[in-house]
């Protein structure tokens, strides 16, 4: 009689614990994907991030071109003329 009811608390035990393993694969899935979605995002942020840094790049030496050439908005004819 005790072996059984050692053999029956070892039989619950066990299916708690495969219950917790199998929920604990769940969340590492999950966490799994969300961490490939984030750093793809990651990504397209850089890549946004290094073209807008290069595009700031290019305007600020366009504008230091137009201070080279003595640029002066008064020498500008007005769009009506």
């Amino acid at each position: 009689m005790a072996n059984d009811d050692t053999l029956v608390r070892l039989e619950r035990r066990f299916e708690a614990l495969e219950s917790r393993l199998a929920y604990q694969e769940h969340w590492l899935d999950t966490l799994d994907r969300a961490v490939a979605s984030q750093e793809q995002r990651l990504t397209q942020l850089e890549r946004l991030s290094e073209l807008m840094q290069r595009r700031l790049r290019d305007q600020q030496q366009t504008l230091q071109g137009l201070d080279d050439d003595d640029y002066r908005l008064e020498d500008e004819v007005p769009p009506h003329y």
